[in-house]
């Protein structure tokens, strides 16, 4: 099994950044991807942005050019850098580890992001 435990949510004006991190620990060797996931009220949960273990990305169109994924392999950590906060980026945000970015298997408990106008 594998633990994730997201940190760095909180409440930003239009604008702003914030630094989410993920720690994972546990069955780590089964991880090959990592990626941050959103849902906002009434809505799906989406696909924010995904990194493999060669270092590969992939963004979401609505956050190109505003959001950076990143990992530190050796502290098993990945990073989701926000800037140029939207509100429409308002959700609580996961940490998602698996095979792959797009089915992981693994996921955090979730942290809160509000973007407000």
């Amino acid at each position: 099994q594998v633990q994730l435990v997201e940190s760095g949510g909180g409440l930003v004006q239009a604008g702003g950044s914030l630094r989410l991190s993920c720690a994972a620990s546990g069955s780590i060797f089964s991880i090959n991807a990592m990626a941050w996931y959103r849902q906002a009220p009434g809505k799906q949960r989406e696909l924010v942005a995904g990194i493999s273990s060669l270092g590969n990305k992939y963004y979401a169109d609505s956050v190109k050019g505003r959001f950076t994924i990143s990992r530190d392999n050796a502290k098993n950590t990945v990073y989701l850098q926000m800037n140029s906060l939207k509100p429409e980026d308002t959700a609580v945000y996961y940490c998602a580890a698996g095979r792959q970015y797009y089915s992981p298997s693994s996921w955090g408990q979730g942290t809160q992001v509000t973007v407000s106008t």
